[in-house]
């Protein structure tokens, strides 16, 4: 394939004439429930750049959602998906099995934390690998409750919607939702009464409390936790809250899942985002940035854990398909080659001083958080008061789209500026990107 340039470029408005033909087409066509960000239809894409119908150029803040952590184009996935088409797209791994899942499930043995003995389940989608992580851990346990996370987000099939916190958009009408699933509050620095210091401590004191009293850890399958919440606004849980749940779960014979959907995979400036704080989950849920693009998605986990389930009670039609597996060696190889944490650690390094310096001119600014390349900003109507301003952060949004800049929202009350470029990306762009996320507050 050709290489995209790597600058922006804008030759029409936003969206233009071919896009806005397109979307006449698609509103026809397709479902008003499926939303986009930004109605411009992409043609090519790859580094830090999207390229729309209309020949515009957009630095890419997105990642498709933190999928495309190796550009959307990387040579090592397009060598191995398309030596992997030639051979064949389909076997289905359940009837006759192919050596591109084993091998992936060996390498998600070796990168994920931990030294014990490890295996793994492909499939599609994230919602579908937390959901067979339920299933695994009640299989493993003999029990049913699962405990969840304020602000959490996991997915949007009945039970992971049950296990999502947010209403609107995911929830909404689409009830009723399985039994059995129990809500806690989260370590949300930013927004705990006693302030950040305290948060860790009191925060985990209070959900073993609520635990061990509305539910009984006995009864308990689950603890299901983003170790840095994603679509609820980039919250990384205070200090010590996660080593404390882990502990908790390993003194009562709970399953500890860490949800690394949307953190896994080197966006951190880690492979995996619980390695920060040194915790070691008994299963861990991947998919987003693990393919390159592909739909593939895993649970892994302790062996025995993982055996819990029948001969049968896992699979799926794709899952595992072995085009999906030849993109994840191929982006897994890239993340070796390249040292994507490493190059995850720099684009920290480059973001946070400028959204540091913004954040001493703009008031609208209450928070910068985040690791790696997975970082945002959260805006206020006060700093006293820490309002939500959902309001700005929409304006903001706008105004980098209009200029091509690719950015996304997010956070349960609307308020989160969240960015998550490609680990590829030039730094040239990512100041580029930088410069455009300052005209558009200093235009706010």
């Amino acid at each position: 394939m050709t290489a995209i340039p790597q600058e922006r470029r804008l030759v029409t408005a936003i969206p233009g004439p071919k896009s806005q033909e397109l979307q006449a087409r698609r509103t026809a066509a397709v479902a008003g429930g499926v939303g986009s960000v930004l109605p411009v239809f992409a043609a090519r894409a790859g580094g830090g750049i999207v390229e729309d119908v209309d020949g515009n150029r957009l630095i890419d803040f997105g990642s498709g959602i933190a999928v495309t952590s190796v550009g959307a184009g990387a040579e090592a996935v397009v060598r191995r998906a398309s030596a992997q088409l030639a051979d064949f797209t389909h076997t289905c791994f359940m009837v006759t099995p192919y050596e591109g899942y084993v091998e992936v499930c060996e390498q998600l043995a070796e990168l994920t934390p931990g030294d014990h003995a490890k295996k793994s389940a492909l499939f599609n989608s994230g919602a579908e690998a937390v959901e067979n992580a339920v299933k695994i851990a009640r299989a493993y346990t003999k029990r049913q409750a699962v405990v969840v996370f304020d602000h959490g987000y996991h997915g949007r099939t009945n039970l992971t919607m049950a296990l999502t916190s947010k209403n609107m958009p995911y929830k909404n009408g689409f009830g009723p939702f399985a039994p059995e699933i129990y809500r806690v509050p989260v370590a949300y620095g930013y927004r705990w009464p006693t302030g950040p210091e305290n948060c860790g401590p009191e925060a985990s004191a209070q959900v073993i409390d609520q635990i061990n009293k509305q539910i009984g850890a006995d009864n308990v399958a689950a603890i299901v936790i983003e170790p840095l919440l994603g679509e609820g606004g980039f919250i990384e849980p205070a200090k010590g809250f996660l080593p404390a749940l882990a502990r908790f779960a390993r003194e009562n014979g709970i399953v500890f899942v860490a949800d690394e959907i949307q953190s896994g995979f080197c966006r951190t400036g880690q492979w995996f985002a619980c390695e920060d704080e040194g915790v070691v989950p008994d299963l861990i849920t991947t998919a987003k940035g693990i393919a390159g693009g592909l739909p593939l998605a895993a649970v892994t986990g302790r062996a025995e854990i993982m055996d819990a389930a029948h001969p049968g009670g896992l699979g799926g039609t794709y899952g595992g398909n072995p085009v999906a597996c030849a993109a994840a060696l191929g982006a897994i190889e890239t993340m070796k080659e390249l040292d994507l944490p490493a190059k995850a650690r720099h684009i920290e390094t480059v973001m946070k001083p400028r959204l540091a310096a913004l954040s001493e001119k703009y008031d609208v600014i209450g928070d910068i958080r985040g690791r790696g390349a997975m970082i945002a900003i959260e805006l206020v109507k006060d700093r006293a008061t820490k309002e939500p301003n959902p309001e700005a952060t929409a304006a903001l949004a706008k105004a980098c789209h209009a200029a091509g800049l690719l950015v996304l929202t997010c956070g349960t009350y609307g308020n989160v500026l969240r960015f998550l470029p490609p680990l590829v990306i030039g730094e040239d762009l990512l100041t580029e990107g930088l410069d455009i996320i300052e005209q558009a507050f200093s235009a706010l």
